[in-house]
């Protein structure tokens, strides 16, 4: 007969070892064996949940998500959230976004609100539907204000063509976009009543086609007439919210009105009076606050004007309101009612405050630890005196200027080895050759200057244009040239025959492994990693500052809050700016976000660019919130320690793309641009920011090769890898390799003029090739800029030439 309650064993049941399955086993339980303790098994037993359990517990979890969902939806554009901000973007040269904005506005029982700087903008309010909605019109043309926008936009609504949907300036607005983060967006399709009922179906049938690819699933909005606006509205408020990381972490505000203070020392620079919504997370006062586009900036106090957008404004005494829709200007009201009662929220605290510094100013003295004695002073002014020479030169000369005056010859025995600028002798001789004969023709026209005489020459000989388009097609062709080079013979070079190889490679180096040898990271540091941050553990300074937003610790204006920040020693250019219409974003820093450090993003070469790009040629970045000029070094995304650096931007694998930058917390996007002659911006890689981590070694890789002259059944003589003596014997400890994979040490030189003895672990080919690899780790160049120039309108380029043309000699 069975017990009518089954047993259940307490916490003292007799617990057996676990078998034991060797080294092998990867499981720290197994290794620790013995006894289990007793206090562990409470801890596990609470997991051990009934299935009632678990499904109340998931049902809860399910709960809690559903109503976080349901909680901002309805904060969104309501009495407590801010506005709900949606920028309108027209994605083609005949999208007419003045019809789409005047539909919008002539919603019944609302109230209209024109904004101050920007042109097209308006604040909708709704009272009977307790929504307020703010719309910013950005045009597809202009790059910066469009990215801007959508930093802090909550949707986009893209004004696509009843016929085509988008033309090429659309389709790059749209790569950018998608590269960057995309919010929630809607599509809206004005017009197309002209075509009759049958063609019109077909008309839409054909564009839902077409935006497939790039938004699947996706509902086409036709927006002809009041009611389908008002279909359209209630959409953009009922919709799920998409939201961008790097957006979520950070305070951060659209400027709806902007008042300029000079300061006392001078009028360029001054306060900036900046009033909009907080968004994303609580504003601190005492952290740093950074104007897209212009830089890291300190806040002096923080007010609480009016909010001129409420849903329930205050009734004034003698003004009556009409219920129907109102039109008001705030460019006429909107400072009378900042100015009637502000009240100060906070003020920065000096001893709290982030500091503005971005670099460490190192010491030159900091390593020193001895001061010369006097034999030491005594021994160096004798050699001082041992090495003066005799110079003639003009009179009345000083000592001071004596010193500088070169004899003839002297210059040409030293030689600038210099090799983190250039990447191979060729490339120096070309830059010097065309250096030269720049400098020799305009010495030669200096003196036909004097006697030339004036004479009418006919347009098509004045036509300068077309010269400098067919020079930079030749240097195109040169770049192609160049990249298929590298593609053919990867990192191989000649060996200098006027230089020693010893000279010409002697900050290189061998490995016997590249993927297992060692290499210190701290080895012969440039002087530029004196000036930059390094956290101990990157990841757990992120994780520490995530938890701390997460649990709300931070003191503040409060999401939702209409705020006037007071920010210090502002140019007087971003209040002119602004005043031309285009928008004034800002975003509030974490700590350590204004300091500099070596950043890595980890990029894909985007489909719509083939032109060659080479390492070290400066790019445009838009990482995150911020954008900035620099110029990146190239390398593999592998796991080990060493990374190979690429001379070129590859179309078919992700590269590490490593700049001196200030510091940001990922996940940020990352988009790269390259700054044509005519000042367009073509979008060339897409990514994400990868690490922050000086540590990371790019290894350059240079081959020398040669060619076997004897072959022997183990043995070879290898020549034109070396041409003298010497050279052999000082690269004598590295190993070779063949391209057929054999592998070989040099065993003795053979004459003067650089053969050698090799020896193999098999016999060669007569077709082979013989390589010698040395590696030497690379630095990027501190070229950070944060000014950004204006990009012009973006075309497409027609003068590309396509790869199949180019020819190798």
């Amino acid at each position: 007969m069975v017990a009518a309650g089954a047993h259940r064993p307490g916490p003292l049941k007799q617990q057996n070892k676990a078998h034991k399955g060797g080294k092998h086993s990867g499981s720290s339980q197994r290794r620790a064996g013995g006894r289990v303790s007793v206090k562990a098994q409470p801890r596990r037993r609470l997991r051990d949940l009934s299935r009632v359990d678990r499904r109340h517990q998931a049902l809860q979890l399910r709960r809690q998500r559903k109503e976080a969902v349901l909680a901002e939806k309805r904060s969104l554009g309501s009495r407590d959230g801010p506005p709900h901000l949606v920028v309108l973007v027209p994605l083609h040269s005949r999208a007419a976004a003045h019809d789409t904005l005047s539909l919008l506005q002539s919603q019944d029982s609302a109230v209209i609100r024109v904004d101050e700087g920007r042109t097209g903008g308006f604040a909708l309010l709704c009272p009977r539907l307790k929504q307020r909605w703010h719309f910013v019109t950005a045009q597809a043309g202009d790059l910066h204000a469009v990215l801007d926008l959508a930093k802090v936009a909550d949707s986009l609504l893209f004004i696509l063509d009843p016929a085509d949907g988008w033309d090429s300036a659309g389709e790059h607005c749209l790569s950018c976009l998608f590269a960057q983060g995309l919010p929630t967006y809607a599509l809206a399709v004005p017009g197309g009543t002209d075509l009759p009922p049958k063609k019109r179906i077909d008309a839409r049938k054909k564009l839902a086609k077409a935006i497939e690819k790039r938004f699947p699933e996706a509902k086409l909005f036709p927006l002809n007439t009041e009611q389908e606006s008002s279909l359209l509205l209630r959409h953009l408020a009922t919709q799920k919210q998409r939201h961008l990381a790097f957006q979520d972490r950070r305070a951060h505000l659209l400027a709806y009105a902007a008042e300029f203070v000079p300061g006392q020392e001078s009028d360029l620079v001054g306060t900036l009076k900046v009033s909009g919504f907080v968004r994303g997370q609580t504003l601190d006062v005492n952290n740093l606050v950074h104007i897209v586009g212009y830089g890291d900036f300190q806040m002096s106090q923080v007010d609480a004007p009016p909010d001129p957008l409420s849903l329930n404004p205050r009734v004034v005494k003698g003004q009556k309101r009409s219920q129907d829709m109102e039109v008001q200007d705030d460019s006429v009201n909107g400072t009378a009612e900042m100015e009637e009662d502000v009240k100060v929220l906070m003020k920065a605290d000096p001893t709290k405050q982030e500091s503005l510094q971005s670099e460490v100013v190192p010491d030159p003295m900091e390593g020193e630890q001895t001061w010369p004695t006097e034999e030491e002073l005594a021994e160096a002014e004798g050699s001082l005196k041992a090495n003066r020479r005799v110079v003639k030169v003009p009179k009345g000369t000083s000592k001071y200027q004596a010193a500088w005056i070169v004899d003839d010859g002297e210059g040409s025995s030293e030689k600038d080895d210099d090799d983190d600028e250039d990447y191979d002798i060729d490339d120096d001789m070309m830059e010097e050759a065309v250096s030269q004969e720049g400098e020799s023709s305009e010495e030669e026209e200096e003196p036909a200057e004097e006697e030339c005489e004036t004479m009418t020459v006919s347009e098509c000989l004045r036509d300068d244009r077309y010269d400098e388009k067919v020079e930079e097609d030749e240097q195109m062709l040169e770049r192609y040239k160049q990249e298929r080079m590298d593609e053919m013979f990867p990192d191989e070079v000649d060996t200098p025959r006027d230089v020693p190889a010893r000279v010409r490679f002697q900050k290189y180096r061998g490995l016997k492994s590249f993927r297992t040898s060692p290499w210190d990271p701290k080895e012969n540091l440039p002087r530029d990693y004196a000036r930059i941050f390094q956290f101990q553990d990157f990841s757990r300074t992120r994780k520490h500052l995530f938890r701390q937003i997460e649990k709300e610790e931070t003191e503040g204006a409060s999401i939702g809050w209409y705020v006037t920040l007071h920010v210090c020693n502002v140019p007087v250019s971003v209040m002119e700016s602004f005043k031309e219409g285009k928008p004034l974003v800002l975003f509030s820093l974490l700590p350590h976000e204004q300091k500099m450090s070596v950043l890595n993003f980890l990029v894909r070469r985007h489909p719509s660019n083939s032109e060659p790009v080479r390492a070290k040629e400066e790019l445009i970045f838009h990482c995150g919130f911020r954008r900035f000029r620099a110029s990146p070094l190239f390398s593999q995304h592998t796991s080990a320690d060493k990374h190979k650096l690429e001379r070129f931007l590859r179309p078919d694998a992700a590269l590490v793309v490593t700049v001196y930058a200030p510091i940001t917390f990922p996940p940020a996007s990352v988009l790269l641009f390259k700054q044509r002659s005519n000042g367009m911006h073509d979008l060339i890689a897409t990514g994400s920011l990868l690490s922050v981590d000086p540590d990371r070694i790019v290894i350059k890789r240079l081959v020398l090769s040669g060619h076997p002259f004897k072959i022997f059944t183990k043995t070879a003589v290898v020549r034109y890898m070396f041409f003298n003596r010497e050279d052999v014997m000082w690269f004598k400890p590295v190993e070779l390799r063949t391209k057929w994979g054999r592998r070989g040490h040099i065993k003795e030189p053979l004459g003067t003029h650089g053969h050698m003895k090799c020896h193999f672990d098999g016999q060669l080919k007569s077709q082979d090739t013989v390589l010698l690899n040395l590696y030497k780790r690379v630095f990027p160049k501190w070229t950070y800029d944060p000014h950004v120039p204006e990009p012009v309108p973006w075309v497409r380029s027609e003068s590309a030439l396509p790869v199949q043309e180019v020819e190798m000699e």
